[in-house]
């Protein structure tokens, strides 16, 4: 795909930007939880940190024009989406008969993640033929 590589950037960008906005809202605490952590929760930490060094690297392997970068950010953004997977089972989880109230930034960062685990495994790669 031709702009693979860019929509694969602005997805990770938009991640980002989803986190900074309040994920969950926990009722008997109230708390609300954002991807950089809770003044009031810190049972959860900051669960976006991982995502951000695993996004670095996808953008530099995105960036680079190298066979080993196109192969290497397979693997990256698996583990960017396999974090991003995990980050949406732990805030929407129910605990002690209390379940949070989710909302619609958690699923468009996990949405966002997932475009960027398909955009790293389509990348406009130029073969060159050797005669």
């Amino acid at each position: 795909m031709r702009y693979s590589n860019y929509i694969g950037i602005v997805a990770g960008l938009l991640m980002i930007f989803a986190a900074t906005f309040n994920w969950i809202y926990i009722p008997s605490k109230s708390a609300y939880v954002t991807g950089f952590g809770s003044d009031v929760v810190t049972i959860f930490g900051k669960p976006v940190l991982m995502n951000i060094i695993m996004l670095v690297l996808t953008t530099a392997f995105f960036l680079i024009p190298k066979l080993w970068a196109k192969r290497a950010n397979p693997f990256v953004g698996a583990i960017n989406f396999a974090w991003a997977l995990r980050n949406l089972f732990l805030l929407s989880t129910c605990r002690n008969g209390e379940c949070p109230q989710t909302t619609a930034w958690l699923y468009i960062y996990f949405g966002a993640s997932l475009v960027v685990l398909v955009m790293t495994v389509l990348p406009d790669m130029k073969v060159v033929e050797k005669k």
